[in-house]
């Protein structure tokens, strides 16, 4: 089978269309979980450590505050993608 014949049964599963749904959801509730973090958890957390605002935490010229935000934010979508696939197999498995 050649790679063209390959792409072309690809692109005909519906794979492409499938990831690029994901892909615009997942930008979306991207943009929830930073809303999250930044407006909720971030201020919670600075107050509870006496900092006016934890993104501007920084040693030196490094600000880890923003490190410390981005790792939640990917904590956060990380679980509920997990939560998300293992209903989804959860699902599959009691269809059978």
């Amino acid at each position: 089978m050649s790679l063209i014949s390959e792409f072309k049964e690809f692109i005909n599963k519906g794979n492409v269309v499938d990831l690029a749904v994901a892909l615009i959801l997942g930008v979306a509730f991207n943009k929830i979980v930073d809303s999250i973090v930044n407006d909720i958890i971030m201020p919670i957390v600075a107050l509870a450590g006496g900092f006016d605002n934890i993104e501007s935490l920084k040693a030196g010229p490094f600000t880890y505050g923003k490190l410390i935000a981005a790792t939640l934010n990917f904590l956060i979508v990380a679980f509920v993608l997990f939560m998300i696939i293992k209903a989804m197999n959860r699902a599959k498995e009691m269809k059978k």
